[in-house]
């Protein structure tokens, strides 16, 4: 069945680096799709098992639970998935398309980076078979976003053959702009909804909301999250 011609559809909302389970709340009930939990110990914004676990307990079950790995084996990551309740596997180290397809395998949406600067680049998005692909520039001090705005309309071909989650440098002002510009199924934002590492703002999480919610395509786009 067709969608109505005057029907919209807006991209889906991740809110990554989160660190409290009051936080990951109060971002479901302003209508995030997603929430990230970091398991990288150089990050600011990396959690125990036990905090990953609080925050996933609290959320509602249409809100998608994702673990952030850099580089990690697939029975480390294994593991979080099991003990913190995550549905959702982030990779966003150089990991191979084989530790991708092991996962999938176990009915885990996983959802691959790719860098403007670093590696995998674009161009490797064939080599996997992720369930989406993140995209950002990878040119900062930290694996993720690392608050650098780039030039989003490099995305655009991504987006145009698989579902996209657009990152870096994303903040209430440019969102709309960065949607403009590559069409992505999901956006996904960190420092530019905090007040400081991995304390959300919640004011800056409702205003990154209304913009992404106030842009909206009339093409269906298969939902991510």
């Amino acid at each position: 069945m067709k969608p109505s011609p005057t029907e919209l559809y807006r991209p889906q909302v991740k809110i990554c680096g989160l660190t409290s389970p009051e936080a990951a709340l109060a971002c479901a009930e302003l209508g995030v799709d997603a929430i990230g939990c970091v398991f990288f110990p150089k990050s600011p914004r990396h959690l125990s098992e036990r905090q990953a676990r609080e925050i996933c307990a609290v959320l509602p079950p249409e809100v998608k639970k994702v673990g952030v790995f850099v580089n990690e084996t697939y029975l480390h990551i294994m593991q979080k998935v099991e003990r913190c309740g995550l549905t959702v596997v982030q990779l966003h180290g150089q990991e191979s398309p084989e530790l991708v397809h092991e996962i999938l395998n176990k009915n885990i949406p996983v959802i691959k980076a790719l860098f403007t600067a670093g590696v995998p680049s674009f161009s490797d998005a064939q080599k996997y078979r992720a369930s989406a692909f993140l995209v950002e520039c990878g040119s900062g001090i930290l694996p993720g976003g690392n608050a650098l705005t780039w030039d989003w309309q490099q995305a655009r071909k991504i987006s145009e053959t698989y579902p996209l989650i657009l990152a870096g440098g994303l903040s209430p002002d440019n969102v709309s702009q960065a949607i403009a510009a590559c069409r992505p199924a999901a956006v996904d934002v960190s420092s530019g909804v905090e007040k400081a590492p991995g304390i959300k703002d919640l004011t800056k999480v409702k205003a990154f909301l209304d913009s992404v919610f106030c842009s909206k395509y009339k093409e269906k786009l298969n939902k991510v999250f």
